[in-house]
């Protein structure tokens, strides 16, 4: 079947098999390995993208399901040589050691900082609250590093959120 996508601004129409992954068709089909197998199950977030500007697990959407979407993955972040805030942000802060959950890491934080709203540690479920160290812990959560590089990562994302 033919599904037609818009990948990091550039419009792709491919042929797919119905039951292949989005990220399987972003790596093995676009080139686009940017984006990582981590667990396969949407339990580590290391394959995280934006799809319509919301933050997804690639290796949970169907490719045909995300049929006329819009995807951005890490390689789309960058404008040429300039990197995304976030990107410039995670160097300084050394927010990555073995950078495997990086890109995943960098993709769903762009999609949390576009995410207004209350999260379960907001105190008063009314408002937008600030950014604290403790929102961004509990709004990226779903993103694992194994090598433990949060300290840097809440950093870089606080700078940018401010």
């Amino acid at each position: 079947m033919d599904i037609t996508l818009q990948v990091n601004g550039v419009p792709h129409t491919v042929a797919v098999d119905p039951r292949i992954s989005l990220l399987d068709l972003l790596r093995e089909r676009l080139g686009l390995t940017g984006s990582k197998k981590g667990c396969d199950h949407g339990q580590c977030g290391a394959c995280t993208v934006l799809i319509d500007g919301r933050r997804a697990n690639s290796c949970l959407a169907l490719a045909v399901a995300v049929d006329g979407s819009e995807i951005v993955t890490v390689e789309g972040l960058a404008s040429g040589e300039q990197l995304h805030p976030l990107q410039a942000a995670f160097i300084e802060h050394d927010a990555f050691q073995c950078g495997y959950c990086t890109p995943g890491q960098l993709c769903s934080a762009v999609g949390m900082l576009g995410e207004p709203g209350p999260s379960a540690v907001t105190d008063d479920l009314l408002l937008d609250p600030a950014l604290t160290p403790e929102e961004i812990r509990e709004r990226m959560s779903g993103n694992l590093c194994r090598c433990g590089a949060y300290p840097g990562i809440v950093a870089a994302i606080g700078e940018v959120a401010r």
